[in-house]
């Protein structure tokens, strides 16, 4: 059970997902794509290497951050290893 991804909790997930790219929907009008190093059980997030797209009346704006927390309350998804930029 614990080798099929589909059997796993979200947590566990995460968990694997830690040093690796992860896409964060937020709830609102922004995205962050960056490096997981780390969350707790609120899913308080610190990403590293981060890249924020906002969607503003003016159009997409984007940010470059060194390291970010982000509070849990305002995740709305996760996609580990996804990007909102087509590759």
């Amino acid at each position: 059970m614990a080798n099929n991804p589909s059997q796993l909790l979200p947590s566990e997930l995460i968990d694997r997902c830690i040093g690796s790219k992860i896409w964060v929907i937020m709830k609102g009008d922004k995205e962050l794509v960056g490096t997981l190093r780390g969350f707790d059980v609120y899913v308080n997030m610190v990403l590293e290497d981060v890249t924020e797209y906002e969607i503003t009346t003016e159009g997409r704006r984007i940010t470059k951050l060194d390291q970010i927390l982000l509070n849990g309350n305002n995740i709305a998804i996760l996609v580990p290893g996804g990007s909102p930029d087509p590759e």
